[in-house]
């Protein structure tokens, strides 16, 4: 019986301690919507409410109302508002991430989770995903929205940004 009592115990304890290392590697890998996802390789830059204030343009954003516009960057810049279930962003994905090797120190590509960073798409007034933002350095942004094909981006790098890629 005492045996019996020991293995229930151990495979409880066992259960136990697999419960809780699950939920605490949940809690560790969640990502608030203030934070931007873990650094990778990647050249697309993910960027949260935070991030976007500090890199594009906070426009006023601290007292929840939306200001005059002034891009903060030197470079063009691409936003990409996305959603990890949507198939369309999921094409245009690696599409921004071939762009972004391409026009390394032409073109900055950031992407914004619509999903965490719902603050964010509603400034925009997101409706529909993928919707791109294209940033010229001086002047006002254009939304395009859905999938865009790697051509149809150069082609809007050309019109907006005035960089010509010898391929068009």
């Amino acid at each position: 019986m005492l045996k019996k009592l020991s293995k229930n115990i151990t495979a409880t304890g066992l259960v136990i301690i697999t419960g809780l290392a699950i939920i605490i590697y949940a809690v560790a890998t969640n990502q608030s919507s203030d934070q931007p996802a873990a650094k990778t390789n990647s050249l697309v830059e993910p960027l949260s409410f935070n991030t976007f204030k500090a890199k594009i343009c906070d426009c006023g954003l601290d007292n929840g109302v939306q200001g005059k516009w002034k891009y903060k960057g030197k470079l063009p810049a691409v936003i990409d508002f996305y959603a990890d279930w949507c198939g369309p962003c999921k094409m245009v994905s690696p599409v921004l991430e071939e762009l972004a090797v391409e026009y390394k120190g032409r073109v900055k590509i950031y992407k914004v989770n619509t999903e965490t960073n719902r603050e964010l798409a509603g400034m925009f007034g997101i409706g529909g995903i993928p919707s791109i933002l294209f940033i010229p350095p001086a002047g006002m942004p254009q939304m395009s929205s859905g999938a865009l094909s790697k051509k149809q981006f150069k082609q809007a790098f050309n019109e907006i940004f005035g960089i010509k890629d010898a391929a068009l």
